[in-house]
């Protein structure tokens, strides 16, 4: 009787054990999750992802697999960020066309549900808090976009749409590259989101709108708030 449950027990392990193997030789090199669609992600936490890609179907870490979305809570450092809110339907993952601003079908924009005005312009806060966007994400937009991935330098960024100053995502949803020579660039960009935090702490336009408006065409939001054409 011993004996035989002792070889029943080997025979599970050994089923079990060539079952993760199989699941794991199938998955290509640096792999980290197999997600619902079939396609697999490389990112190095858990957080975000399979995002857009149906959510996990099986971590190949051995971790237990729990399905990652847009309406999932978040949390980055110590700042309780709530849900990722799209600003618009994103329709594709692939084929994204790459100029000064992002393939709205792609990257419609995405902000956090608690970072309200009040966190925002809190003396206390700092986007440092909530930065977390891994490598292997920002490889996911550079591929989406129709490049290879690969760090480029200070000729290219990983570029929050919806700027962390206004409460915006690290979801993809929220991310798209932008060149510095864009004409306009990331460095122009980067002067309007400045410019928006100061005029929504001030009461000067809501949150709501500068989320908005700067996820649908920063250039035109530009020229609205400086009065001149962006250029550079």
């Amino acid at each position: 009787m011993k004996r035989s449950l002792v070889l029943l027990l080997l025979a599970a392990a050994i089923v079990g054990l060539g079952t993760s193997a199989a699941a794991m030789g199938s998955s290509p090199p640096g792999a980290t999750a197999r997600c619902t669609d079939g396609t697999y992600s490389y990112a190095v936490h858990h957080q975000g992802a399979c995002s857009h890609h149906g959510g996990v179907a099986q971590w190949l870490n051995g971790s237990s697999s729990s399905s990652s979305s847009t309406t999932s809570s978040a949390s980055s450092g110590n700042v309780d960020v709530g849900k990722t809110v799209l600003l618009g339907s994103r329709t594709k993952t692939s084929g994204c066309k790459l100029g000064p601003n992002p393939d709205r079908g792609c990257s419609p924009g995405a902000y956090y549900s608690k970072l309200t005005k009040n966190v925002l312009c809190s003396s206390s806060f700092s986007t440092s808090s909530i930065r977390n966007v891994p490598q292997s994400e920002k490889y996911e937009v550079e591929e989406e976009y129709g490049m290879a991935p690969a760090s480029y330098g200070s000729s290219l960024e990983i570029d929050h749409i919806v700027s962390l100053e206004l409460g915006g995502s690290n979801d993809i949803a929220n991310l798209f590259p932008e060149k510095a020579n864009a004409h306009p660039g990331y460095h122009v960009k980067d002067k309007l989101e400045n410019k928006l935090h100061s005029l929504v702490c001030s009461a000067s336009m809501s949150l709501q709108s500068a989320q908005r408006q700067i996820a649908t065409n920063w250039q035109k939001l530009y020229e609205k708030v400086f009065g001149v054409a962006p250029v550079g």
